[in-house]
């Protein structure tokens, strides 16, 4: 990298407040990836395609006030992060988490532009969300505490504008809440929501395609770079929210053998395999804790979290073949990533957005372990919602096995896109710059085009 790339680096961390610090370390890895693109073509630095990409075309950021079920008002806030709509409207998930401020939405929006730009398909990059928990709310609370953001975040979208989904926190039931008031205050039936329920314009896969496009996204990288594949492998997966349930559900479904999850207080391994129907029952039926899975089947094994003095996470101490990070950013730390290399593992995909921290993706890129990055591996939820735009816009219902042909094609084609992209530009098997200079160019190419 070039002294004028880090003095770059440094200058968009100097105008940057600490609480951005994921947001620089998303920055930073795009911004090295790409290196070998900005020397070689003088036209992204004339047009500050970097200093213009970093920045958001604007973040909206406003009070959402609401009554729970003891009528004592309650107030969150709420933020809507337009990134870039270069290829077409922003697109983006809205996270109701504690842990949503505008630094990781920032972060989430970054990333989701070189997502969408990999799928080929016309959408730009947004994120959004609020501090708010659904977690041990009342029905009737969540619906009012969507009702209400929503009064506000409809001034902001719309089906050719802005197009968001859902993420963690928000499921099928908030997304079904949002689109009534939405309707209600519009008097519009259109497609400014995607993941909505089957019954009034969601497409089928959408619950899917996240964790079924990441089980893709590998199979078409371990057969590029010649590797075995996932059926009869021992596999192990973090999390147990939507995304994780699916990538289990389908390594399943092709005969691999996943031996983990884990949540927010502990971790189950189960060397038989876990049991899948249990897990959703658990997860999804009651919203339970993991701890209740070895009520079932005890003979697994259920670790607390911060069991490990060394901060380690139990899911990748295990020995397997390929590992599949999908609960939370920077949860794959460079002490997991060791215990990785040292018990034989081959690939490593991202289902959760970027869930390894710098130090780990460095250490599977030096040992030469398959790594998917998550702004590859993980758009297959974007891209089944870019379908469900299709099909409210066409007022047209496609099939189950239609969308998943669709969803497996869209993710074959992102890594044979990654993949040829780091051959070209001498990074080949680096699944990491050639998705980043693959996500740019696209992007970077229609700015410049577009003019300023």
């Amino acid at each position: 990298m070039t002294d004028g790339l880090k003095s770059e680096i440094k200058s968009f961390e100097d105008v940057n407040c600490a609480e951005e610090k994921i947001f620089y370390q998303a920055m930073e890895e795009v911004i090295l990836s790409i290196a070998p693109l900005l020397e070689s073509d003088s036209r992204y630095k004339e047009y500050a395609i970097l200093e213009r990409l970093v920045v958001p075309d604007r973040i909206i950021k406003f009070k959402v006030t609401w009554l729970d079920d003891n009528n004592h008002i309650r107030v969150n806030t709420g933020y809507r992060v337009q990134f870039n709509n270069t290829l077409g409207p922003y697109k983006g998930g809205l996270r109701f988490h504690p842990s949503v401020t505008e630094g990781v939405l920032k972060f989430l929006g970054f990333e989701q532009i070189f997502k969408n730009s990999l799928t080929g398909l016309p959408i730009g990059g947004g994120k959004g969300g609020s501090d708010f928990d659904p977690k041990g709310k009342s029905d009737f609370e969540i619906m009012k505490f969507c009702t209400a953001f929503m009064t506000e975040l409809h001034k902001y979208i719309g089906p050719r504008i802005d197009v968001p989904a859902g993420d963690i926190g928000v499921g099928a039931r908030e997304i079904g809440y949002l689109f009534g008031q939405y309707k209600k205050i519009t008097s519009s039936y259109e497609g400014v929501l995607t993941g909505k329920p089957y019954t009034f314009g969601g497409s089928f896969m959408r619950p899917e395609a996240t964790g079924y496009g990441v089980v893709y996204f590998t199979e078409a990288m371990l057969a590029y770079e010649k590797k075995d594949s996932l059926d009869g492998k021992i596999c192990t997966v973090s999390g147990a929210g939507n995304v994780a349930i699916h990538t289990i559900e389908k390594l399943l479904q092709i005969g691999a053998i996943v031996v983990t999850c884990s949540d927010s207080q502990g971790s189950v391994y189960d060397s038989r395999g876990i049991d899948i129907e249990l897990l959703k029952s658990i997860k999804v039926g009651r919203r339970g804790s993991l701890k209740e899975y070895i009520d079932t089947h005890n003979e697994a094994e259920y670790t607390p979290v911060g069991e490990y003095e060394d901060g380690a996470h139990p899911v990748w101490n295990i020995p397997c073949y390929a590992a599949f990070p999908c609960a939370t950013q920077n949860e794959l730390t460079e002490i997991d990533a060791q215990s990785l290399i040292s018990n034989g593992c081959v690939s490593v995909s991202e289902g959760a957005n970027m869930p390894s921290t710098p130090e780990a993706t460095a250490l599977f890129l030096q040992h030469g372990i398959c790594f998917a990055p998550a702004k590859a591996a993980n758009a297959g939820g974007v891209a089944v919602s870019e379908f469900e735009m299709s099909q409210n816009a066409s007022m047209q219902k496609w099939g189950f096995e239609r969308v998943d042909t669709k969803l497996k094609e869209t993710m074959e084609q992102i890594c044979k896109r990654v993949a040829l992209t780091a051959k070209d530009y001498g990074v080949e098997n680096n699944y990491v710059d050639g998705a980043n200079i693959a996500g740019f160019k696209r992007v970077a190419d229609a700015m410049i085009i577009e003019g300023i």
